[in-house]
């Protein structure tokens, strides 16, 4: 379906029954929400799951100069509101689970549950001193593939490559986790990532690259509505999420839990070594939440 932010035109893939309680899916900067197909199975028998687009992202409206979080917070609150037709679940990775947080600390009303996946916690600039500490993608790995992206995206557009094609490059291709994305992600992970790059406007990473990308949260504010962040392993090279500063939103939010899933890189629903303990943490922290009164 194609719902509207002001000017801009918005993608959200609608899957399972109208009447059904809605979840929000909410991808990762380049990616599209084709990235959650995988888990619709699990969630179409009791939800109505809805994917967006956020702008610039797969079949979403353009809009060069405006990739802030300000921006997206407002695409994901269109989508609750157009879309989902009222209070929901959000699930978000990366971009998608920095908003969901920003949900939950701005819009609580809208949020029923959420869950970020790897997000980034903290502000765009240095840690505020005498507080929890986060480095952004300081020395992370994916700094080095958002600028390969932000080279290549737009001449594989004009390439006229199929999406077959450029997984089959990918798969070789090493990963900012360690090994290649083939030896490391499941195909579905791959070919999703190949959809992304043939649809993405690249200029959504000039503010990461910069380093003028905007902060999503406030530190001092707690997560409102039931909220799991799940990190990944600090230890990784493109790990994101700060395990301290989770634990800093889970001390003052009293409905807010952390996990840190041991050996997962940032790509942790499409890694084959821990999306089945993605699925899990996620879809059993929901299970309580959602679950009816007895």
């Amino acid at each position: 379906m194609k719902i509207r932010n002001g000017s801009i035109e918005l993608h959200v893939a609608d899957d399972g029954d109208p009447a059904a309680p809605p979840i929000l899916l909410l991808h990762g900067i380049t990616s599209y929400g084709g990235t959650w197909d995988w888990v619709v199975p699990d969630l179409v028998e009791r939800f109505r799951v809805l994917r967006l687009d956020f702008r610039g992202h797969g079949a979403s409206d353009r809009t060069p100069g405006a990739y802030f979080p300000e921006g997206y917070v407002s695409d994901a609150v269109a989508a609750i509101e157009q879309a989902a037709g009222g209070p929901c679940v959000v699930m978000g990775h990366s971009l998608g689970g920095a908003t969901a947080a920003a949900l939950v600390q701005r819009h609580a009303g809208l949020v029923v549950a959420a869950v970020m996946e790897d997000p980034p916690l903290g502000t765009a600039g240095a840690p505020q001193e005498g507080g929890p500490g986060d480095s952004a993608l300081e020395d992370n790995s994916l700094l080095e593939s958002f600028r390969l992206i932000r080279e290549s995206a737009p001449r594989l557009q004009v390439s006229g490559i199929s999406v077959e094609v450029l997984s089959g490059i990918l798969a070789a291709a090493p990963s900012a986790a360690g090994g290649t994305f083939g030896e490391t992600l499941h195909p579905d992970g791959i070919a999703a990532m190949a959809g992304s790059l043939l649809s993405v406007d690249a200029s959504v990473l000039d503010p990461v690259l910069s380093g003028t990308i905007r902060t999503f949260l406030d530190p001092d504010v707690p997560f409102v509505s039931p909220s799991l962040i799940v990190c990944a392993d600090p230890t990784k090279p493109d790990a994101v999420a700060d395990p301290a500063l989770a634990e800093h939103f889970a001390s003052i939010s009293p409905a807010t839990e952390f996990v840190v899933l041991e050996g997962a890189g940032h790509l942790i629903h499409d890694e084959l070594s821990s999306r089945d303990r993605f699925r899990d943490a996620a879809l059993g922290f929901i299970d309580r939440i959602t679950a009816s009164p007895s």
